[in-house]
């Protein structure tokens, strides 16, 4: 049989919207990568955060005026989460100290604000931030420093947080990253939003509110 009389299949294109995403997949994975090899105690973890994990950690910020403060964004798992939500990219604040990440977030976010520092120093580098800012989401891997860092973490972000604003954090561990006893000292209130079995590792996300009259909700 000769090829003219072989039957022809219709060649399929690849949409170039598809094209793009995986491409933006390819370079978010290799800006991870790059990064852990680096510095794995700052990035915290085996693999990018997941869509799942994205969505849980967000699925409580509104749209509403106000700005959000992102810690340890990384490639953007959770600010495009944000986006999705509603929240206008000129009202992130996305604070990362990893170069790499930095980078990458100034590209791809040119209307949020990037600040090349470490979370620990918020007081420090968010003195010209007025407190308008509704929520904190953090990517930090807490469990990865020292108790006292971890609460200065805390307590800078709660210095820019409105009066009824709330900080989420997630943790691959089966508790949060602060004891209940430091927390209570500190006025704050601790709630188990859920877990997401799918992330690569598996991990359980949590809202911290100044405390009112209700108990503390743990693990």
């Amino acid at each position: 049989m000769s090829p003219a009389s072989l039957p022809q299949t219709p060649s399929k294109s690849v949409p170039l919207a598809s094209s793009a995403t995986a491409y933006s997949r390819l370079r978010d994975l290799w800006a991870f990568l790059h990064t852990w090899l680096r510095s794995p105690a700052r990035v915290g973890a085996i693999a990018p955060s997941s869509a799942a994990l994205a969505r849980l950690m967000t699925s409580e910020v509104c749209a509403a005026p106000g700005r959000v403060l992102e810690l340890g964004p990384g490639t953007g798992v959770f600010t495009r989460a944000l986006l999705e939500r509603g929240v206008a990219e000129e009202n992130l604040i996305l604070v990362e100290a990893a170069p790499e990440f930095a980078a990458l977030l100034e590209r791809r976010f040119p209307a949020a604000q990037v600040l090349r520092a470490d979370a620990r120093q918020l007081p420090r580098r968010l003195a010209r931030v007025d407190s308008g800012v509704s929520a904190v989401v953090s990517g930090l891997p807490l469990r990865n420093l020292s108790r006292r860092h971890r609460l200065a973490v805390l307590l800078g972000a709660f210095g820019h947080l409105s009066a009824d604003g709330a900080f989420y954090q997630f943790t691959y561990g089966a508790r949060f990253p602060l004891p209940r006893s430091w927390t209570d000292r500190h006025g704050f209130k601790v709630q188990r939003l859920g877990r997401v079995y799918g992330n690569l590792p598996p991990a359980t996300v949590y809202r911290v509110t100044r405390r009112a009259a209700s108990r503390w909700i743990g693990a």
